[in-house]
C-alpha cells in the first residue's frame, strides 16, 4: 500500500510540476536569463514554506510517524559547496531540469530528457567514485 502511496503521490506531483510549467525548457531559459519572474516566483515561495515549516517544527516540536523528535543538523560549508553549485547551477541552464523535474519531462514524452537522465545518473556515480578526492 505504501508503494502504491508513493507512486501516486509522485504522479501527482509530476502533474504538478508540468502544469506549473517548472519542468518547462523555455521557463527555465527565461529563469537564467531574467527574462521573466516565474520561476523565482514558485522557487521563492517553496523557499517561504519551507522556512515557515521549519519554524513551526522547531516552536512545536512534533516527532517522526517512528515516534523520535525531529532534528536539524547543521551541514558544513566548505569550496566543495561552491563547485558543486556551480556545476549543479550550469547543468540546469544546459538542460532545463533539476532531478525532480526530469521524471516529469520524460514523463510527459519529452524524450530527450533521457539524456538528462543519464547526465544525471552518469555525475552521481561519478560523485561516489570521487567523493573521498573532493574538498570537504
Amino acid at each position: 500500500m505504501k508503494k502504491l502511496f508513493a507512486l501516486v503521490a509522485g504522479i501527482y506531483f509530476g502533474i504538478v510540476l508540468v502544469k506549473s510549467e517548472v519542468a518547462s525548457w523555455f521557463r527555465i531559459q527565461s529563469m537564467f536569463r531574467f527574462e521573466e519572474p516565474h520561476m523565482f516566483l514558485i522557487i521563492g515561495s517553496a523557499v517561504a514554506v519551507g522556512a515557515v515549516s521549519i519554524a513551526l517544527i522547531k516552536a512545536l516540536g512534533p516527532r517522526t510517524a517512528a515516534g523520535k523528535p525531529i532534528e536539524f543538523k547543521d551541514k558544513p560549508y566548505h569550496k566543495g559547496t561552491i563547485i558543486g553549485g556551480a556545476l549543479f547551477g550550469i547543468g540546469w541552464a544546459v538542460t532545463g531540469a533539476c532531478p525532480g523535474p526530469i521524471y516529469a519531462q520524460i514523463g510527459s514524452g519529452e524524450w530527450l530528457a533521457l539524456t538528462t537522465f543519464a547526465g544525471a545518473l552518469s555525475g552521481a556515480y561519478l560523485y561516489a567514485l570521487l567523493k573521498p578526492r573532493l574538498p570537504h
